[in-house]
């Protein structure tokens, strides 16, 4: 499996939009009421949703098909819009872009790590070394309630692996 890690472009942005609603509507099965995985996942992509992919997106492809997505705003540490196609998942895609937003974190250097993790997500990043056990309300833009663990992480001061997240991107 070849897999790697690089800056989205707007190209990206519906299988970003296809791989989001399905890591949801599979992942979060369960730990939310279906009704409200119904409105997150609702919708069709907008055009904001397009710019933001190609400014902020990262995406881990497999084989040169885009498997996943995330990214990281480097100002503040903030991890966000980690998912993985369910098809994919187990295999190592999320860890792989949770360690390249870090690294490119490290290369600007940030100390800190912060997301909120879904109630589904959180013993996954627990296991990457976030913590965070309290739980907490997301308010959604598409006016709906969210509940999160917000957690952090410090980063230690390591050599970033840059090259293999296509931090030259």
């Amino acid at each position: 499996m070849n897999t790697t890690f690089r800056k989205a472009t707007a190209d990206d942005a519906p299988v970003a939009w296809e791989i989001r609603n399905a890591a949801i509507r599979h992942a979060c099965k369960g730990f939310y009421p279906d009704d409200l995985l119904e409105r997150w996942t609702a919708g069709e992509m907008t055009e904001s949703f397009v710019e933001f992919v190609a400014q902020q997106f990262y995406v881990a492809t497999v084989n040169g098909n885009v498997a996943g997505t995330g990214f990281i705003n480097l100002r503040n540490g903030r991890i966000d819009a980690l998912f993985v196609r369910p098809d994919m998942m187990g295999k190592g895609i999320g860890k792989r872009i949770l360690a390249c937003c870090e690294d490119l974190g490290r290369s600007t250097g940030l100390t800190e790590l912060s997301l909120d993790s879904t109630l589904n997500a959180a013993s996954f990043y627990r296991h990457f070394g976030f913590v965070g056990e309290a739980v907490s309300v997301y308010q959604s833009p598409r006016g709906f309630l969210l509940d999160c663990i917000p957690m952090t992480k410090r980063l230690a001061p390591t050599e970033p692996i840059g090259e293999q997240c296509g931090a030259d991107n």
